[in-house]
């Protein structure tokens, strides 16, 4: 059933459930999903964007489909007892018409509804499953193809000391693969630098890596963040392994800090990843299905 709640109460559900796992010691960016498959709605087989990645690919089931309470119910099944659903937002727009001028109004709502994994329902139609594949494509050959095959590609620096991305000469560099503990290192770290690189005028013009403010900066920790939410889609389309990744406490503690200071956060810098990872792998999308976040909102 949808829930009809202000757009603040919305920014503030999904980010307490976002803190909650962080508390817990899960960074749900970096659990997105691997062999489950990028999550999607089960009936419409309409992938989830944006912060829905998020707060879906973290849950850890074997496979990302999705429904709603309605939809199991059509279908004949039912939610086992005990289970608790997943949130997921969305922007509904509606139209006012001035009594006076008779002009109409446009003006966005952030909703959401709730949903529960196909494994938390019972009695659903067998011929309505997916069926599990074991992925035949080497990973490391896949993430060789994303960065091949990147739209508009900055200039790749192999074999330098540091891995950053220069805004100013727009080129990566990075060390060589064998300066890293593992291939999946490697590329997990390129996919970063390559997101971060999005950003430049020549490509999605991106204010937070364009403005280089300083270490610190709430500018320069959502560029970051951009870049980390980023990295483990790459790295989870490519089927590589987002756990090795820094997950210490004064990391968590750190993103803690910035998501309770700023209910919109992890809204706005999820969608700019999902935009980021579009732009890489040449994704149009010409409906607006993100959840958008004005910049002067989250600077405020």
């Amino acid at each position: 059933m949808e829930e009809k709640v202000e757009k603040r109460d919305v920014y503030a559900i999904i980010t307490n459930r976002i803190v909650e796992q962080l508390e817990q010691g899960i960074v749900p960016w970096r659990k997105p999903w691997k062999e489950a498959g990028p999550p999607m709605n089960l009936i419409s087989g309409k992938s989830y964007r944006g912060i829905n990645v998020v707060l879906l690919g973290s849950l850890g089931y074997d496979l990302n489909c999705f429904l709603t309470f309605k939809q199991v119910k059509e279908l004949g099944g039912s939610v086992r007892k005990g289970e608790k659903p997943c949130p997921v937002v969305f922007w509904k727009v509606e139209e006012k018409e001035d009594e006076v001028t008779k002009e109409v109004s446009k003006k966005p709502f952030l909703k959401y509804h709730n949903v529960f994994n196909i494994a938390q329902c019972s009695k659903l139609p067998k011929d309505k499953l997916p069926v599990i594949e074991a992925n035949q494509n080497d990973p490391i050959e896949v993430c060789e193809e994303i960065v091949t095959n990147m739209v508009q590609a900055p200039k790749i620096k192999y074999g330098k000391e540091l891995a950053y991305y220069s805004v100013k000469y727009d080129y990566v560099s990075i060390p060589e693969m064998e300066s890293f503990e593992s291939s999946e290192a490697f590329y997990g770290t390129l996919f970063h630098e390559l997101i971060h690189s999005t950003g430049h005028t020549s490509r999605l013009n991106r204010k937070e890596l364009m403005e280089m403010n300083p270490f610190g900066s709430k500018v320069y920790s959502i560029e970051e963040l951009t870049a980390e939410i980023g990295a483990c889609y790459l790295n989870s389309l490519a089927g590589i392994d987002n756990e090795g990744m820094d997950n210490n406490v004064a990391y968590i503690q750190s993103w803690l800090e910035k998501l309770q200071n700023n209910k919109k956060f992890i809204f706005y810098a999820s969608s700019n990843a999902q935009k980021a990872v579009d732009f890489i792998l040449g994704i149009k999308h010409e409906e607006k299905t993100g959840i958008t976040v004005e910049r002067e909102e989250v600077m405020a």
